[in-house]
């Protein structure tokens, strides 16, 4: 069970709630008659100023001069009328409220004020009594006039303290937000200036090789569907579209938000997927690999992160089938179903010892973050003689959410 909710009153809503309780109080103890009654005044007179009482703390909040002031006028009235102690408190409140929402020179007022009042009242008290009933009165009034105010003050400044602490820690945070950015910009920036300083260049060079071998190819004359030539053409375009895709990544990592970025940059998807079988049939014919292509299910919408996983996990198992797969026909089926995409390539297996080229297995990692990114799963290892890629990415609003 998660936490329980208490419900929470409104300003205004807490407002009538203390007025209420004021004047429900305040029957009870008329009703029993604990009230001063020593002017012999009837119960109905100390029910005027209650009600008064209760109704200012209608507008504690908004009409804080108002309120403290008329409050005070009805506070001497009440006395000589009977002293109720639901309409002593009630003016305290308002004292309270008068110094927590009303301005810094209204707190010094009634400081002054109340001082004044516990002065003159002991000092009247004290030439026409004794000193034991003064000093009574000076606890009384301090506690009617003094005390609401010394505890409103003192709550005020907690607030202001806790307020400016949270504008700090605000501050704090926002200062943390523009460190970790302006860190994770510099980041990028320095990934991009690696990119294209080592792997650019080196992308580079091998369609600048390719090119210049395809020249030498045309001028020895060679057949166009001579085996070289055509090895030439697909280093040569996949170099260049490497390439291309190279410089796109270098600059969306260089952009750091400020809309610098190609936007012509599309992400390939599924479409793309028979321009890939052409590539690899083009490259596998060579030793004696075959492509086939099985579609299941109703293609439809597929969200633009699960397009992109899909094409990459292709294009990963294709590289793989080419680099390590022996002779044989390469099946790659894709199922559309209505929750999800499933992806399979099966490719014949030739587990030489020493075909591990730099980076081996890398490629396999990222196939398995792409699909766990998006909630799915993957797997990938060799089976009945064959190389097995089965990966499920989900087609649902959750994977597009992760990505």
């Amino acid at each position: 069970m998660g936490p329980v909710r208490r419900p929470t009153l409104s300003p205004r809503q807490l407002d009538r709630a203390i007025a209420l309780s004021g004047v429900l109080g305040g029957s009870v103890l008329i009703a029993f008659r604990v009230y001063d009654n020593s002017s012999n005044v009837p119960p109905w007179a100390v029910l005027p100023p209650m009600l008064v009482m209760a109704t200012l703390e209608l507008f504690r909040r908004t009409r804080p001069i108002v309120t403290v002031t008329v409050g005070g006028l009805v506070f001497v009235a009440s006395i000589f009328s009977g002293a109720l102690l639901a309409t002593t408190i009630m003016y305290t409140d308002l004292l309270y409220a008068a110094v927590i929402y009303g301005s810094p020179r209204m707190s010094r007022i009634l400081h002054l004020t109340g001082a004044a009042s516990v002065l003159v009242l002991s000092t009247l008290v004290l030439i026409a009594g004794d000193a034991p009933s003064a000093l009574a009165v000076v606890v009384i009034t301090a506690l009617v006039f003094l005390a609401p105010v010394w505890t409103g003050d003192i709550v005020r400044k907690h607030r202001k303290e806790a307020e400016t602490e949270r504008l700090r820690a605000e501050q704090t945070a926002l200062l943390s937000e523009m460190d970790r950015r302006e860190a994770v910009g510099a980041e990028r920036a320095r990934m991009a200036r690696e990119l294209h300083d080592v792997v650019a260049n080196h992308l580079s060079a091998i369609a600048i090789h390719a090119t210049g071998a395809q020249s030498v190819a045309r001028r020895r004359q060679l057949a166009e569907d001579d085996p070289l030539v055509e090895v030439l053409a697909v280093i040569r375009e996949n170099s260049v579209q490497g390439l291309a895709e190279m410089r796109r990544m270098i600059g969306l990592l260089r952009d750091s938000g400020g809309g610098e970025a190609d936007e012509s940059y599309a992400a390939p998807d599924l479409a793309a997927v028979d321009a890939l079988l052409a590539k690899a049939r083009a490259a596998g014919q060579d030793v004696g690999l075959d492509f086939e292509l099985t579609e299941r299910g109703e293609r439809g919408e597929v969200p633009v992160p699960v397009g992109l996983a899909a094409y990459r996990i292709v294009q990963e198992s294709l590289t793989n089938v080419l680099k390590h797969a022996g002779p044989g026909l390469v099946s790659l089926r894709l199922e559309f179903g209505p929750e999800e995409l499933r992806i399979a390539v099966d490719s014949p297996y030739r587990g030489e010892p020493g075909r591990e080229l730099p980076g081996a297995r890398a490629g396999l990692v990222g196939m398995g973050e792409r699909a766990g990114l998006l909630g799915g799963s993957f797997e990938a290892g060799p089976q009945d003689g064959y190389w097995s890629v089965r990966a499920v990415l989900p087609r649902g609003r959750e994977s597009e959410g992760r990505a």
